[in-house]
């Protein structure tokens, strides 16, 4: 009963206010108690995944630590996974505040952060500066191009911050969907998104062939452009992708006073068409790609929804902003409880029950 009471308090401050003072916390968390107060992995719920032995299918999405590398206290909420970023090459204080809004109502925020972040260099050296015993879980990097860079140039941008960070990363994420970059959604079209994904595939097989390069999709794509950049990923060897990120549509919350800031929603309404967007790249590329289920994962039933749909891990972020410290432990233990309900003895075996493909661990994808 800590948490309603506390979030109330959270929630009378500004919301990036708040988010400081959660990372404050986080912060300090001491690796000690991290490690004791990380939940016990449960054997049905360990995942491998893209060469990665994970303690479970919940990670948290890119956005919350922006280079700030908190991981301790952020594994120690029980993350199996904890995303990074998204980093540019060269640092950037983001968009005009405010620009982070609550929608208490519909369980969801509206940003438009921006790519707030302190640079790649920054973040390596944090990354680098961390000690091995304190990765108590996988740790991606999400990338993504300076405000200031041309789409023509978008490519040394990303390649720039693959050189620095991939030593640091257990995998990488190339994000083209935020709507906080104006022109970024641009690079997943088909021309711009086959350069530079078959760049980004060959630096990183030249200098980390063992690990995973993702690319990070919108929910706002049409049906026909979602199976195009599918298939442009499948062809240029990425490994997987992540679906989705924010959306610019205000579908299940009109009239809401927050509903005409400008930025990405998430959280709870983006759920649907997120889920629908996991089962659409899966169904288009059967068992070659690995997909990351986010967006809208707000309890155990969204995600247990999305590992049926065809998602091998999923990512929260605002889920955890309006379930509090308990929120990955509580969906942890629904999804046993729902993988027990259906007679699934692990994950692996749920992953694409729903999608017609039948399911797979795409255990080295």
């Amino acid at each position: 009963m800590i948490w309603p009471a506390l979030r109330s308090l959270l929630f009378r401050l500004d919301a990036e206010r708040a988010h400081r003072l959660a990372a404050r916390a986080l912060r300090a968390t001491p690796l000690a108690l991290a490690r004791r107060l990380r939940p016990r992995p449960r054997p049905e719920l360990r995942v491998r995944c893209m060469g990665l032995d994970l303690d479970g299918p919940v990670g948290l999405a890119a956005g919350f630590d922006k280079g700030e590398v908190l991981l301790p206290g952020l594994f120690a909420l029980g993350f199996s996974h904890v995303e990074v970023g998204t980093i540019t090459p060269r640092p950037q204080p983001g968009n005009d505040r405010p620009r982070l809004f609550r929608l208490p109502e519909h369980r969801a925020l509206v940003n438009r952060m921006g790519f707030n972040n302190e640079g790649a260099e920054a973040c390596a050296a944090r990354l680098a500066a961390l000690p091995r015993s304190a990765r108590l879980g996988a740790v991606g990097v999400n990338v993504g191009k300076n405000k200031a860079t041309p789409n023509e140039q978008a490519e040394v941008d990303y390649l720039a911050c693959i050189e620095l960070l991939y030593p640091h990363a257990d995998y990488l994420v190339v994000n083209i969907s935020s709507p906080n970059t104006p022109g970024l959604r641009q690079l997943q079209e088909r021309a711009a998104l086959e350069r530079l994904l078959v760049a980004c595939v060959a630096r990183l097989r030249e200098r980390a062939p063992q690990k995973a390069l993702l690319v990070k999709l919108a929910p706002d794509l049409s049906d026909a452009a979602l199976d195009e950049a599918v298939d442009v990923a499948v062809a240029a060897g990425a490994a997987g992708i992540v679906a989705t990120n924010t959306t610019t549509s205000r579908a299940g919350v009109e009239g809401h006073p927050r509903a005409a800031e400008q930025g990405g929603l998430s959280g709870a309404p983006l759920a649907r068409r997120a889920a629908e967007v996991v089962r659409r790249c899966r169904a288009r590329s059967g068992r070659r790609l690995v997909i990351v289920g986010s967006g809208g994962i707000m309890s155990a039933e969204d995600a247990y929804a999305r590992i049926r749909a065809g998602a091998s891990l999923v990512q929260a972020y605002t889920g955890l902003v309006y379930g509090g410290p308990a929120f990955v432990r509580d969906l942890n233990a629904g999804l046993c409880r729902l993988l027990a309900r259906d007679g699934f003895r692990s994950v692996a075996d749920a992953v694409g029950v729903d999608s017609g493909e039948g399911p797979t661990a795409l255990a080295d994808a």
